[in-house]
């Protein structure tokens, strides 16, 4: 029989109580009191990882796993509770060091189409929600751009969760209906651009004069505006704002204002950060 002894770590599993688990060591980054937080509110029994825990001189030192007791004591409310750990029992503290240092090395993040793709197979409703209203226009959800494809599934998710269906569907509605499937109209920044139009505008801006004025210009020339103007989202809004008001007698113009007022607003409630903005642009193969 083979030895395989060389591929398997010299571990041993323990539940142990949180209040026996040490875990400030020096190498160690500092307790994102946000991160826990944001976690306990989606708190997952089946998304609790074993604890890495090195035993020196009979102390239990966490190498791995210090949000997870965290977490776990928060929510139970007690640092009685035990947790698995995984107990390497020959580290020195320069090894526990080097391993933290380098544990997310070789570790691939999953792209948000991959994470959408599983929520559709575990049948989650807010992902088939989606997933069915893309299709209502003809269209279908992809992992690089092409035609018919829309790719920014996490900027779909953004616009569904923060301002509901009505607005993603309405999102979609004039992206599509202008450019016609288009796939530089249906990046994040674009589709995040219109659902700011949206939110600030509401019946004001009037869906036949948007695809007949900003459609005047292609998905490509409002994206060059856009960048000369300021990045994310909001330089596309802006730029949308420009071809929408030309030539339009004031009362009927879209108010800087109001745009601005929602920018204000979405910038509180952390609607501009740049996760979907910018990294799914990198994860579409074709540049503009």
């Amino acid at each position: 029989m083979e030895n395989y002894s060389e591929f398997v770590p010299k571990v041993h599993f323990e539940q142990i109580p949180i209040k026996n688990l040490v875990s400030n060591q020096e190498y160690q980054r500092n307790l994102s009191v946000s991160h826990v937080r944001r976690t306990i509110e989606n708190f997952d029994l089946y998304q609790i990882n074993p604890v890495k825990v090195s035993r020196r001189n009979g102390v239990n030192y966490v190498f791995n796993g210090q949000h997870t007791i965290e977490i776990v004591a928060t929510v139970s409310g007690s640092r009685e509770t035990p947790v698995w750990c995984m107990i390497y029992d020959d580290l020195e503290y320069g090894q526990e060091a080097d391993i933290f240092a380098n544990q997310q090395k070789c570790v691939k993040p999953l792209l948000p189409y991959e994470i959408f793709m599983a929520n559709l197979e575990a049948g989650n409703d807010d992902q088939l929600i989606i997933k069915s209203l893309v299709e209502s226009y003809g269209m279908f959800l992809c992992v690089n751009k092409v035609p018919g494809g829309i790719c920014a599934v996490a900027c779909l998710e953004h616009i569904y969760h923060v301002f509901g269906f009505h607005v993603l569907d309405r999102t979609l509605r004039l992206a599509i209906g202008t450019w016609e499937g288009d796939y530089h109209s249906l990046s994040a920044n674009m589709l995040k651009g219109i659902a700011h139009l949206i939110v600030a505008f509401g019946d004001s801006l009037k869906d036949d004069l948007f695809k007949e004025k900003v459609g005047a210009f292609s998905a490509r020339d409002i994206g060059r505006t856009a960048r000369e103007r300021k990045t994310g989202s909001f330089g596309y809004a802006e730029a949308m704002v420009i071809a929408y008001n030309k030539r339009m007698k004031g009362a009927h113009s879209l108010k800087w204002s109001k745009l601005y007022a929602q920018k204000a607003s979405s910038a509180k409630d952390n609607f501009s950060i740049v996760y979907d903005e910018d990294m799914e642009e990198v994860n579409q193969t074709e540049s503009d």
